[in-house]
């Protein structure tokens, strides 16, 4: 369980699991960066609240705002290093909609024509194999998730240093 809110701010949580410097890609006061555990394509990459609020609806404006604002970011940064033609953007608010982690999170997944049978089927890949207990896909090695998030830090470039840990 994560600590208290004011705690939060100098650790990176997301939901129960506490993030490695070395798995993020991005830190503003207000949204942090993560390459994925189990991208269901590569480049797919997370960001997430700095706080751990389990739902949508319990953001800030300031926390929207800076969500989306980080998403054009990396949109871009992961189009570039992904070679990708779209991008999926989604978030699944609540375990109905497919939320396996209680924390609100933001995926960007490179997308290119072919990629899926079905152009559909990415949402169906992220609720059915997404969870972080899913036997079916082999979790990255800690080298190979510290190795994109520094290339995606080299590619997005500022970091902000003055955030509180």
């Amino acid at each position: 369980m994560p600590p208290s809110p004011t705690a939060a701010l100098r650790t990176l949580w997301f939901g129960p699991h506490t993030i490695p410097l070395s798995q993020t890609f991005l830190l503003t006061p207000l949204t942090y960066g993560l390459v994925n555990l189990k991208p269901i394509r590569p480049g797919h990459v997370l960001l997430a609240t700095r706080l751990p609020h389990p739902r949508f609806s319990d953001l800030s404006p300031d926390e929207v705002a800076d969500l989306f604002l980080q998403a054009q970011r990396v949109s871009r940064a992961i189009t570039r290093q992904f070679n990708a033609q779209s991008l999926t953007l989604c978030i699944q608010d609540g375990k109905e909609a497919g939320q396996t982690v209680p924390h609100v999170h933001l995926h960007v997944i490179p997308r290119n024509e072919g990629d899926f049978p079905d152009n559909d089927d990415v949402y169906e890949k992220l609720e059915h194999t997404h969870r972080i207990d899913n036997e079916e896909r082999t979790p990255r090695s800690q080298q190979d998730m510290a190795g994109e998030a520094e290339m995606l830090r080299k590619e997005i470039g500022e970091w902000n240093t003055d955030t509180d840990f």
